[in-house]
């Protein structure tokens, strides 16, 4: 589980913030970094491994030991500049995931270019969802559709490839309502209960949230 992973979040404004902190609340690994004192401060109380540091700044960025980190998620998207060199440090210091919160679609082309393997707009994109997401790695894309209900994207699992939902029994074993497949960026709504499901494939389910664990 993605869990266990080590997360930094650069940038603690109110995305980063969110991101951090629905992180750290389920129980992940997070350090938490910011320029601004009382932007560390204000927030320190929830996320305990808080830093006031320049993480444009190489020896910073040793100094905080960010190439043990599995995903870093760069929250600064009011100064370009500064998504960059952090862009780039941390991909320099081994990092394997970084996700970047840009203004527009333009600073997302020059953050991909830089090394970001990830950008994301916050309004397409809240900090929460981002969270969720990376926590439930086995899944494409997670909406929450309420506070109890969740809808997701799933790869189809290797023991599923080559038999039928019928077959399966996916809502008696795991507690979710299949309701439609994505192939070759299709998606089909009337699933035939009986078609054998492909490896290729994803299914979009609706699930309690509570729930999820059940499909890892």
């Amino acid at each position: 589980m993605s869990i266990n992973k080590q997360y930094a979040v650069f940038g603690l404004g109110r995305y980063g913030s969110a991101i951090a902190k629905e992180l750290v609340k389920s129980g992940a690994d997070v350090l938490a970094v910011d320029r601004s004192e009382s932007a560390v401060n204000a927030v320190i109380s929830e996320i305990p491994f808080s830093k006031c540091a320049d993480v444009t700044d190489k020896a910073v960025i040793d100094e905080l030991g960010i190439a043990n980190t599995d995903v870093v998620i760069i929250a600064m998207a009011s100064c370009l500049e500064a998504s960059v060199m952090a862009t780039m440090l941390a991909k320099e210091a081994g990092v394997k995931t970084v996700i970047v919160k840009v203004s527009d679609e333009m600073q997302g082309k020059i953050l991909k270019k830089v090394g970001a393997d990830k950008v994301v707009i916050p309004e397409y994109e809240s900090g929460t969802r981002l969270a969720k997401n990376l926590l439930s790695s086995d899944f494409v894309d997670m909406v929450e559709l309420s506070r109890d209900v969740s809808l997701v994207e799933i790869p189809v699992k290797e023991d599923w490839a080559g038999k039928s939902l019928q077959e399966l029994g996916l809502r008696n074993k795991y507690s979710i309502n299949v309701v439609a497949e994505i192939k070759n960026e299709e998606v089909d709504i009337n699933i035939d209960p009986f078609k054998l499901l492909d490896a290729s494939s994803s299914l979009v389910v609706i699930a309690k949230t509570e729930n999820l664990n059940k499909l890892k």
